[in-house]
């Protein structure tokens, strides 16, 4: 597959497959070809699929010729689902998640399952990051990140319960989208948190997350994707600017990028402000934790009975810490949860957004850990739908990725957004990096 193939767009394969041009099946071999070519550094796939099994390979539909990774807590039929754990259930799973099984309905063509950490929490994988084998890919849908960063695979499913999808998919330099939490089944995903878990999608672009977006909320038939994004569709929009409220020291080069923001949002006339909001945020992440800690415990901590003594130290942390929680305390997080979400949904409007950083700064060495998820859990509590947008890129060309987080039900706003903020981002010049971490020349993709 030459490099131009590889950084084809999701509708381009799409549109080939629909007018005849290349079939489903030669489409998902040469994506397979790219898999195993590189899993030997990404380690990014648990498991891969018979692509000559009957009817792995779906001939026709809205998203025919499209290959997808799928996060390894999400079932997938005659696979187990192993959780990046060893104490999970290896029988195969007789159904698909309903998230697989809508993709497949629309013709996509499951690639196989990818790395996660154990249960969606801190302990990591094998895989590495695409730009740098010795940076963490983050967590926990780092398969899925690495293999789209990477360009191995177009698209791909993952998770996020704290900041599962928004920090990989700043670190691998993908396109990630947070759905707004409930509105999509998560029936067949083993989760961490009934209130927080979310389904979350991964693409190389923008552009290419609105494509399967489109199809798998519409089911157009004819796989087009909405009328052209440009300026106009989001020239009503506030966009409030965050810095992190402090909660983490933000790396020279994240900060580089946030204060080139408003004058990307100037250069496409959209109003900017402050985003004075502080003390209700760090309340925010302290009741994420609260929660988390809480449902956690009480549901897959209990429904692993003895074997909860099994798991990695970071996970029976989480478990010992949600037994200390108790009813009042969990009421009092939700309950603040809800005068947050009133306040902030009074401010931002039907059109208002938050952009601030997706993660701390480019990946730290894996040797550290898969970074923090503060960044993210303000946003995952109240539910919000979040767009991690790549482009922008550190002096040894480790991705930077920024966030859009919008009013509940607001995804179609942020890909607007993000569709047109993207070439802007790739347009920067590249940020100093404060600790001169070179990136690996042959990992770049």
């Amino acid at each position: 597959m030459t490099l131009a193939h590889r950084l084809q767009s999701v509708e381009h394969r799409v549109r080939a497959v629909n007018d005849g041009h290349v079939t489903a099946r030669d489409s998902a071999d040469q994506h397979r070809r790219e898999i195993t070519r590189y899993e030997p550094r990404l380690k990014a796939w648990v498991e891969l699929s018979d692509l000559d099994e009957p009817g792995a390979v779906p001939v026709d539909g809205p998203l025919a010729g499209l290959s997808v990774g799928v996060k390894d807590i999400i079932d997938v039929r005659g696979y187990p689902t192993r959780c990046g754990t060893p104490v999970s259930d290896v029988r195969p799973k007789v159904r698909d998640a309903d998230c697989v099984a809508r993709l497949r309905d629309l013709g996509a063509t499951i690639q196989g399952k990818t790395v996660t950490t154990e249960y969606g929490y801190f302990s990591p994988g094998p895989t590495t990051n695409p730009f740098n084998d010795q940076a963490t890919p983050g967590g926990s849908s780092s398969g899925s990140a690495a293999s789209v960063g990477a360009g191995t695979i177009p698209f791909a499913l993952g998770t996020q319960t704290a900041g599962s999808l928004t920090r990989p998919a700043s670190f691998c330099g993908a396109a990630g989208l947070v759905l707004t939490q409930g509105t999509t089944s998560l029936a067949g995903v083993t989760g961490l948190s009934d209130t927080l878990d979310s389904l979350g999608f991964l693409a190389r672009t923008v552009d290419d997350l609105s494509f399967v977006h489109h199809a798998f909320f519409n089911g157009v038939a004819d796989g087009t994707k909405p009328e052209s994004l440009n300026v106009a569709d989001v020239s009503d929009t506030t966009v409030f600017l965050w810095e992190g409220s402090g909660m983490l020291n933000l790396d020279s080069t994240m900060m580089q990028l946030l204060r080139a923001v408003p004058g990307l949002l100037d250069e496409l006339n959209i109003e900017s402000t402050a985003l004075n909001w502080d003390d209700h945020i760090r309340t925010l992440v302290d009741d994420h934790k609260t929660v988390m800690a809480y449902e956690a415990a009480a549901g897959l901590g209990a429904r692993l009975g003895p074997s909860r003594t099994k798991v990695s130290a970071q996970l029976r942390q989480l478990f010992d810490d949600g037994d200390d929680v108790g009813e009042r305390e969990l009421t009092d997080a939700l309950f603040r949860r809800d005068v947050s979400l009133t306040a902030l949904s009074r401010c931002l409007g039907e059109t208002g957004v938050i952009i601030g950083p997706a993660a701390k700064g480019p990946a730290p060495a894996m040797s550290t850990g898969t970074g923090s998820p503060e960044l993210s859990r303000p946003w995952q509590l109240l539910g919000l739908p979040v767009l991690t947008v790549p482009g922008a890129r550190t002096g040894t060309g480790m991705p930077l990725g920024i966030q859009i987080i919008g009013p509940r039900g607001s995804e179609g706003l942020l890909l607007q957004l993000g569709a047109v903020l993207e070439p802007l981002l790739r347009d920067l010049p590249s940020y100093s990096d404060t600790d001169g971490t070179p990136a690996l020349k042959e990992m770049k993709w």
